[in-house]
């Protein structure tokens, strides 16, 4: 029987930290096939030749790599780790006698670089995934979610809009007044009255069931093919998803150089705007019609639906069911829609009054000025084929989403300030993209033990069709069955309910069960 002497050894020999890493280690992998060194070229613009030498910044890169490839908690304990973990050290380039540098390089690191310099860590890894035909690029799907700021409710102030705005000029977060909010003008936005103490950058946005506190939102476009994220862009929680399309469609196409031509969205991207734009573009949109969700049956119930008025494009006018002229009064500004009605009050001594309106003023209509491509672009949506992309996308977003969280620490800003919170953003999908494009090249280099696979999506709606049905059919008999089983071995409890149970569907249950 062996005893262990637990004597420090005073010198080492012959310690090669290659054979003391696994051949199969993830971050193996990741360094044979991508290449870091790209950042010196890049930082090199922010260092003097006089004075101390820095960490090298390829060393700080792969820190600030491994910080949200595994999740690390902080810097604090990432340098921690460090020097108890082989293969960090290993990829890092350390020796086991090498000093593990401070956490205030990396924030400093940060501040003098600045995010153009994730960005284009990130853009590397969208062409590594293009050179290696895992991005097919004509068909985009876009979603946002919301991120929680590193700020607390507590830190919210409120005041008058001026002082606000005073504020946030002192705070140099002129970013999220210059965007268009999702709101009308003559509306007067929350966030104009409240600001952020401890994140200024942060606004207060309401999540369903969470309540409201200061949040970002993330906007991502993820390519068809096999999931990889070709652009991402994160602004403050207020503005809207919708008015980040074109701008997502535009980095897809600058990042890939590759011509997208079918986004697919939801009905928050379905605006009459944002149809009409993508049909001028030529792009197909397999995007949900958020007119189409609002329900106007109530309303016109007993009055001529607008299908029953002829449209005459040779003079920009409307043929009414009793056979009057309707003419263009005035084009809305911000909806871009003319309306029309019938001159020198012609709706008033009309016979077919009572079946076309109930105004006061006679019967108006509204067409947008694009309207053939707004037509086009909800009849594109409303497709078979634009259903398909949609629910293909509900589940590659979904996917896409709950990797960052899960894995990467997507759903908590680790800093504070927009800028910093994009590099965040920056870093977590270029750690996505990378880990899809080496599992595609051959084994899953996942961070953790519960990463996500890459699966083709059919298999994935495949399960979640099993699963309804197992819900909806399976457990209630086995229910019933249990319950007639006991009724027939006589267990008076169960036998005032057996009646109830029998009938038992899922979803209602009898008082008695």
């Amino acid at each position: 029987m062996g005893h262990q002497e637990p004597q420090k050894d005073l010198f080492s020999y012959h310690i090669d930290l290659d054979k003391r890493v696994r051949p199969d280690n993830p971050l193996r992998r990741i360094a044979e096939q991508i290449d870091f060194t790209f950042i010196r070229e890049e930082v090199a613009k922010f260092y003097g030749k006089n004075g101390h030498e820095s960490v090298d910044p390829v060393i700080i890169l792969k820190m600030m790599f491994l910080l949200f490839y595994d999740n690390v908690a902080s810097e604090r304990e990432l340098m921690k780790i460090i020097a108890e973990r082989l293969d960090y050290m290993w990829f890092l380039g350390y020796g086991l006698n090498d000093d593990i540098p401070n956490h205030s390089v990396l924030s400093k690191a940060r501040k003098r670089w600045g995010e153009a310099v994730f960005e284009g860590f990130f853009v590397r890894t969208v062409m590594y995934c293009v050179e290696a035909k895992l991005v097919g690029g004509e068909k985009i799907h876009m979603d946002a979610s919301l991120v929680d700021a590193n700020a607390s409710k507590d830190s919210v102030r409120k005041s008058c809009p001026e002082l606000i705005a005073a504020v946030k000029r002192a705070y140099q977060a002129q970013q999220s007044k210059l965007e268009d909010t999702s709101t009308a003008e003559s509306y007067e936005a929350v966030n104009d009255r409240v600001i952020s103490t401890t994140d200024p950058d942060a606004a207060l946005v309401s999540r369903r069931g969470q309540g409201s506190r200061p949040r970002y939102h993330h906007h991502r476009a993820i390519d068809d093919e096999h999931g990889v994220i070709t652009a991402v862009e994160t602004t403050p929680g207020s503005i809207a998803e919708n008015h980040k399309l074109l701008d997502l469609v535009d980095q897809h196409q600058a990042n890939s150089q590759l011509s997208a031509k079918i986004v697919v969205a939801d009905s928050k991207y379905g605006t009459a705007e944002n149809f009409v734009r993508c049909q001028q573009r030529g792009l197909t949109t397999h995007m949900g019609d958020l007119l189409g969700k609002q329900n106007h049956e109530k309303k016109l119930e007993g009055i001529f639906p607008e299908s029953a008025f002829t449209y005459r494009p040779q003079d920009n006018s409307y043929l009414c069911p009793a056979g009057k002229v309707m003419i263009a009064r005035r084009l809305h500004s911000q909806k871009r829609t003319w309306e029309y009605y019938v001159p020198e009050r012609g709706c008033q001594n009309c016979s077919l009054r009572a079946q076309c309106t109930r105004g006061k003023m006679g019967r108006t209509l509204h067409r947008h000025e694009h309207q053939p491509l707004l037509d086009r672009a909800r009849q594109e949506a409303h497709s078979a084929e634009g259903r398909k992309d949609r629910r293909r996308r509900q589940a590659m977003m979904e996917r896409s989403f709950a990797d960052a969280a899960n894995n990467h620490g997507f759903k908590r800003s680790r800093w504070r300030r927009l800028w910093r919170q994009q590099i965040q953003d920056y870093l977590i999908a270029g750690i996505q993209n990378i880990r899809i494009l080496l599992s595609r090249a051959g084994t899953d280099v996942s961070a953790g033990a519960a990463a996500l696979k890459i699966v083709p999506i059919e298999a994935v709606l495949m399960v979640f069709s099993l699963l309804r049905t197992f819900t909806r059919n399976l457990i209630p008999r086995l229910v019933r069955t249990a319950a007639l089983m006991l009724h027939h071995f006589g267990d008076e409890r169960i036998s005032k309910s057996a009646v109830s149970v029998k009938n038992l569907h899922f979803g209602q249950h009898a008082p008695e069960t």
